[in-house]
Parts: structure tokens; sequence; C-alpha cells
């Protein structure tokens, strides 16, 4: 079992009613931690139920959600960035 900083932007923090938790996860990639989040309340359901809108960074590094959590001290999840 990792402890983990789990930060969340824009809507989705807005949805979770939190900007950051500190966590126990058994996820070994982000995909499984996405899963374990949206079990843990209604709220956490509603941010993870399109993933596709949904991006992540892990220690500060863009990622996919196959990537290994394995050492990661910080997720974020965010929107997608529009350029301009």
């Amino acid at each position: 079992m990792a402890t983990v900083d789990v930060l969340y932007f824009a809507w989705l923090r807005e949805r979770i009613d939190t900007p950051r938790e500190r966590i126990e996860t058994q996820a070994e990639t982000v995909a499984d931690l996405m899963a374990e989040l949206a079990a843990r309340s209604d709220r956490h359901a509603a941010a993870f139920a399109d993933p596709a809108s949904v991006r992540v960074a892990l220690d500060q590094q863009l990622a996919d959600f196959a990537a290994p959590l394995g050492g990661v001290a910080e997720i974020a999840f965010f929107p997608p960035m529009t350029g301009g």
C-alpha cells in the first residue's frame, strides 16, 4: 500500500469539493486509481464518469491511464487543455 497526494483542478475540484487529498492506495496504474477514487463517493464517481474528459500528471509529468504508480508521490487530475 502506498500513500500519495491526489490533486484536483478546475471542474474536477468543484465536483469532488476538495483541491487535494492524501490517500492510501493499492492501485498499480492510473486507471486502477481512477476506479478506486470513483468508488469513494458519489462526487468522485461523477468526476471520473467520463475518463475521456480527464488528463493526469504524475509528479508533474503528463502521463496516460496505463502509467504505473510505483514511486509516484503526487497525482494531479485536470481537464484537457486547449491552446491559444
